[in-house]
């Protein structure tokens, strides 16, 4: 007798999203919320609560207190808000911290993505924060799972004084289109899309499935603003650099093209047969596509043919945190960037900054990708009072270049699949570095991430760090191993992984160590960038440990590899 094939995860995952558009759920969340978390169908669990920006939360044990690559939850949901552009008001930031204050314990995170999430949200709350959002003109449809996430842009687009183009109302209409779009309820995995005006490409298009940004093209003696356009961006545990397609993108030209990429996604049914390799980038790194290959099927999906690209200018070593005073391009206004950090905000803080919003400007905020708060449109003559104001509340408009450039995922506290504790770490080395290189003056983007899959960003990162575990005196404890050299724009590279890892408890000593040989050694005007580029593996990790020791590998043992694999990570 002949047995059955064990359905694989990527079957079963298929199977339940051609069963239901979990959209069309929301009378079922009511009914669980009504009958309690038992009566909860493990489809839900696992799989269409995503699509509403849910996922449980994990114990603080992280992956290695579970079992087949996933940590053990509790009975409480992690809620992500979607804000597309960062962009919301007053009113909207107030009615967060109203919904963290009565159902998330107190504590939101702002993300890398621009949005917001909320923490320790019971089935019985869930739909009363739902409607909160809604209320304001906020939602969580497709914050989670395998659709288009929370389309990204400058966060300061319409303010800036040197952006080619407002691009924000772009990122509006698509975020329109395709956010909550049955069309697209069901694509092979998780979907990012940034679209962005400004020159120093804020929102890094080129970790993104679809990467637009501004430029200009002269026709006819006269100025006409498109967008260059890269696809496959992504991190993960393994990252590739969006590829730059030949082909200007009129403004006209913007939702035509992004919905036929995502109808290209869509219908690869290749990308299908293994969740650990359904993303868009998989089609370069795995299946032969070629960015003349992807030019061509997408021209024949859409019906006509792209202009060739023209000349741009990726940024120059820029950094863009956004903190700090600012002049906008209005006369007389400026904006107002204060470090949450490491993402991490209380109820109280968020509805002191929406009063501030109001107080001091017109009630506008913006969350950005380094998980920090603006007030835009202050006029100028306020803009050092509500900065002390914001420092006041604890959210600082400067401070360290370890306290405006240091990002991190959630970490055990509350996800499944982490493999290190990552907020408290991030915000006790924060202070470790300042109080150890207190005249540290280059920028520095220092990136904490609590497993393979980089929802810290860290393989971006001038300094990234992964989170492992390793034996020390018999017992488990949380380790890190270091990347450096990451970067954006002109100089891309993903960070290298350079062989040297350290319990959690020795990271200051070996960031200490690294930075005091950056500080002795700079040439005039070397960043840590050009610095680390012109040194060997072997030598920065004899910085890092004070003695030469040989590489060791980045890759972890089966149980925490097998989470990097077969999850992909819940970062949105």
């Amino acid at each position: 007798m002949t047995t059955a094939a064990k359905e694989t995860k990527a079957q079963k995952v298929e199977r339940l999203k051609r069963a239901k558009n979990p959209w069309e759920g929301l009378e079922e969340i009511r009914r669980f919320a009504r009958e309690g978390f038992g009566s909860i169908p493990p489809e839900w669990i696992g799989t269409y609560f995503r699509w509403w920006g849910v996922y449980t939360q994990g114990d603080g044990a992280g992956v290695t207190g579970g079992q087949g690559g996933e940590g053990r939850a509790l009975q409480r949901f992690m809620v992500r808000i979607r804000i597309p552009n960062g962009m919301m008001s007053s009113q909207q930031l107030r009615a967060i911290a109203d919904l963290t204050r009565r159902h998330a314990n107190g504590i939101a995170d702002l993300t890398v993505r621009q949005n917001i999430q909320l923490h320790w949200v019971t089935i019985e709350s869930l739909p009363e924060v739902l409607e909160g959002l809604w209320q304001v003109g906020l939602n969580t449809t497709g914050a989670c799972g395998d659709v288009v996430r929370n389309v990204t842009g400058c966060p300061v687009a319409g303010v800036d004084a040197d952006e080619i183009v407002d691009a924000s109302p772009l990122v509006l209409e698509v975020s329109r289109l395709l956010a909550g779009n049955a069309d697209f309820y069901n694509l092979p995995r998780k979907f990012k899309i940034s679209i962005t005006g400004c020159r120093v490409w804020c929102p890094y298009p080129e970790i993104n499935d679809i990467g637009l940004t501004a430029l200009t093209r002269v026709v006819g003696g006269k100025p006409e603003v498109g967008f260059s356009l890269r696809v496959a961006g992504g991190l993960s545990a393994e990252p590739y650099l969006g590829a730059r397609l030949n082909a200007f993108v009129g403004w006209n030209q913007v939702l035509p093209v992004v919905k036929g990429i995502a109808e290209l996604f869509r219908d690869s049914d290749v990308l299908r047969e293994h969740r650990e390799r359904a993303r868009l980038k998989f089609l370069f790194l795995r299946h032969g596509w070629t960015a003349d290959r992807f030019l061509a099927e997408l021209q024949e999906r859409i019906g006509f043919s792209l202009d060739p690209a023209v000349e741009e200018h990726p940024p120059d070593d820029v950094y863009r945190d956004h903190v700090g005073i600012h002049a906008q391009k209005q006369a007389g206004l400026s904006y107002v960037g204060a470090v949450a950090l490491r993402g991490r905000v209380t109820a109280a803080q968020m509805q002191s900054a929406a009063d501030l919003a109001e107080r001091f400007a017109g009630g506008e905020l913006r969350a950005t990708n380094m998980q920090n708060l603006l007030v835009v449109s202050v006029p100028t003559i306020n803009a050092e009072s509500l900065a002390q104001e914001f420092d006041a509340i604890g959210l600082k408009v400067g401070g360290s270049a370890f306290w405006r450039g240091t990002v991190a995922c959630s970490g055990t506290e509350f996800c499944k699949l982490a493999i290190t504790e990552t907020k408290s770490f991030s915000r006790w080395l924060v202070e470790e570095m300042e109080e150890r290189l207190p005249g540290f003056d280059q920028h520095l983007k220092l990136h904490v991430t609590g497993c393979p899959n980089s929802c810290g960003q860290h393989w971006i990162a001038d300094i990234g760090i992964e989170g492992k575990k390793i034996k020390v005196q018999g017992r488990m404890v949380d380790a890190y191993y270091f990347c450096v050299g990451g970067a954006l724009g002109l100089h891309q590279s993903t960070a290298r992984p350079i062989g040297y890892r350290c319990p959690a408890t020795e990271v200051p000593d070996a960031l200490e160590r690294l930075l005091g040989q950056y500080m002795e050694q700079r040439e005039p005007g070397e960043n840590l960038r050009r610095f680390f580029a012109r040194h060997t593996d072997t030598e920065l990790r004899e910085f890092l440990a004070g003695e030469a020791l040989p590489a060791v590998p980045r890759d972890l043992p089966d149980l925490t590899r097998i989470a990097a694999q077969s999850a992909g990570g819940i970062g949105d």
